[in-house]
């Protein structure tokens, strides 16, 4: 059985006892997130396909919250001596499905 969940504007599939990295969400660690927004789900034999959603929830728990790798931004002008450097660090959270229910 997997499913095809919305979780904070991104699309993920996911399947029970699964580990995602997705963006951050406002929720401690510990705590059980429901996700609503279902647009495919398969249970073995059939396929349902959502218009837009499907009736039904993905539970998960929230693992950890961390820091994805530093990504640098770099401008420069040329001829005018003008250069800049930036750096962005990305955060997620680590959550692990439970339980699909349709």
């Amino acid at each position: 059985m997997y499913a095809v969940v919305e979780i904070a504007g991104q699309q993920f599939t996911v399947a029970p006892k699964q580990t995602l990295t997705v963006p951050l969400l406002d929720k401690n660690v510990g705590e059980t997130v429901e996700f609503g927004n279902i647009l495919l789900a398969n249970n073995g034999s059939t396929v349902m396909v959502g218009a837009p959603y499907i009736k039904g929830s993905v539970k998960a728990t929230v693992n950890a919250h961390g820091k994805g790798d530093k990504v640098l931004v770099f401008h420069k002008k040329r001829r005018k001596g003008y250069q800049k450097l930036n750096g962005h660090r990305q955060q997620y959270t680590t959550i692990t499905i439970n339980d699909i229910s349709l």
